[in-house]
């Protein structure tokens, strides 16, 4: 634990915990295991190495692979050099990762080793990369990083990084069909923990004995936050390569993990295990959940299995992650607020707007507004998408519609924009429309979410096809899937001749959506 004092930034954070841990263990990966003091050094190595590629302060580096202690190394690493890391989603297709990587302007990009291929795929469509390196080799004429980071100066290089410099860019999806990079600075990650060091709810309270499972993926907040918030508190972080039920349930026999965060779909899957039941859970305190709502049914099941604290948050990138949270306490049957999203955490302001923008009182449904120190700088090189997020006075709008009651509990009604949350990760009709539309017999599509029991919405399309045209179901989604990810594809295609349009020719893709949510209380799943 960091006692002495605050870190200014997530580079002090990194010396201060070598010097208070030294050689507690801060990573174990797949039967390696890096200390505190370990990490400090290796993050040295990793920004004298940057500099020695020529890659200077706030240009951009990516990497495309699973979980990994490398990626955590590279992550800081590139931080010290005031170089900011880029992790692209390995989900995705090869279009869809080249334009993360041009867009970025990525100097390097790292690549773990199931990621090769698809790097060698594209790899003459990066004209901007000056590096490529693999993190676990697999590709002689590409250089392998660890033996690159061990070549490097041990010396610190004390590069002046202030609290308001970019510390990371994560991705997310675009309403216009392409991803935006969020800028998070130092601040952003480290301004809500300080305010919540005067009274720490249990929850939020960590020791030097606690072991975290970083289970998420590290190309998403949920995975990179949750990683550096609990090398923040010294505790000891268990990385799992990707998710996979069985491997969690291993990590909570091997390891006695105190703490983790996952999206409600996982949480399905892990407690559904054949396994689920037979798991010694006495060292688990805490499970985090978010990225989407949970249904009620599958929060007492988890409540019965695992026996813990649960802790719902909410929040999204721009955040950087969580703003609000309904404690463990509230997670009562019975409680009406156990439907919410809970409070606003310390240091956070909650508003629900109306269209002009102007507040609305208790009850009323409106956009969910958010301000705190946590709010993005900004997406990268698109100035006018950050000003209408972040609106006047730093105001974000959160896409979410929904009301406040009397005791400030937020709950969430519906969606102000059309994106689908699918297994906690978002997806924008416009990015699928587009690539449906690719299909030689297709005129036009609308695409929307409906709800799904296991991953709590489902992409369905709503295609004309052209005249004459005979392409099925299967082909259109085939074709789909090799220009974007097969989470985003659609799971199911309707065929009608014309989209309902408003007098301004605009698809109302409500008159096709709302009938799938007819009789829930809430249109989202």
């Amino acid at each position: 634990m960091i006692d002495s004092h605050e870190p200014a930034t997530l580079v002090d954070m990194v010396r201060l915990q070598a010097q208070a841990r030294g050689e507690a263990v801060a990573f174990h990966f797949e039967g390696r295991e890096t200390s505190f003091a370990d990490l400090d050094e290796h993050t040295s190595r990793i920004a004298n190495g940057l500099a020695a590629l020529g890659i200077r302060p706030d240009e951009r580096v990516c990497y495309l692979g699973k979980n990994s202690d490398s990626y955590f190394e590279l992550l800081l690493g590139a931080m010290k050099a005031g170089i900011v890391m880029a992790p692209v989603n390995w989900r995705l297709a090869g279009p869809e990762i080249a334009f993360i990587i041009n867009d970025s302007r990525a100097a390097a990009v790292f690549v773990g080793p199931e990621c090769i291929a698809q790097i060698g795929a594209i790899a003459a469509g990066l004209p901007g990369v000056r590096t490529f390196m693999t993190t676990e080799g697999g590709k002689d004429d590409w250089p392998d990083f660890i033996a690159w980071r061990d070549a490097q100066s041990p010396a610190d290089p004390h590069r002046p990084v202030g609290e308001r410099d970019v510390a990371i860019q994560l991705y997310t999806s675009g309403t216009t069909g392409h991803p935006k990079g969020v800028m998070l600075s130092h601040l952003n990650f480290l301004s809500l923990r300080r305010q919540g060091k005067v009274d720490t709810p249990d929850w939020n309270r960590w020791s030097a004995d606690d072991v975290s499972l970083v289970a998420m993926p590290v190309f998403h907040i949920g995975g990179s936050g949750w990683g550096v918030m609990g090398l923040y508190h010294g505790a000891k972080g268990v990385i799992a390569r990707e998710f996979d039920p069985s491997r969690v349930l291993d990590f909570f026999e091997t390891f006695e993990v105190t703490k983790l965060f996952l999206v409600p779909a996982a949480m399905q899957i892990v407690v559904r295990h054949p396994r689920a039941r037979q798991v010694d859970y006495s060292r688990l305190r805490y499970m985090l959940y978010g990225a989407s709502p949970i249904p009620v049914a599958l929060l007492k099941e988890c409540l019965a299995v695992f026996g813990c604290g649960f802790v719902q948050m909410y929040g999204m990138t721009e955040t950087t992650g969580t703003v609000v949270v309904l404690a463990p306490e509230d997670h009562v049957e019975g409680l009406a607020r156990i439907r919410s999203a809970g409070k606003a955490m310390a240091g956070v302001e909650i508003a629900i707007l109306d269209a002009a923008g102007q507040p609305l009182p208790v009850g009323e449904v409106g956009e969910i507004a958010t301000r705190s120190d946590a709010n993005m700088v900004g997406y990268w090189n698109q100035p006018a998408a950050s000003a209408r997020t972040l609106g006047p006075d730093n105001w974000l709008r959160t896409g979410d519609a929904g009301y406040l009651d009397a005791d400030g509990y937020v709950y969430i009604h519906d969606r102000m924009k059309d994106m689908i949350i699918s297994g906690g990760e978002n997806i924008y009709p416009a990015e699928v429309e587009n690539a449906v539309c690719y299909h030689p017999d297709v005129a036009e599509a609308a695409v929307f979410g409906v709800p799904d029991d296991i991953w709590g919405e489902a992409v369905k399309a709503v295609v004309v096809l052209k005249p004459g045209a005979n392409a099925t179901a299967a082909d259109i989604i085939a074709a789909t899937r090799t220009r974007i990810a097969g989470f985003k594809a659609p799971k199911s295609v309707d065929f009608i001749t014309a989209l309902p349009r408003n007098a301004a020719g605009k698809i109302l893709r409500r008159h096709l959506r709302d009938p799938y949510w007819a009789g829930r209380e809430r249109g989202v799943n």
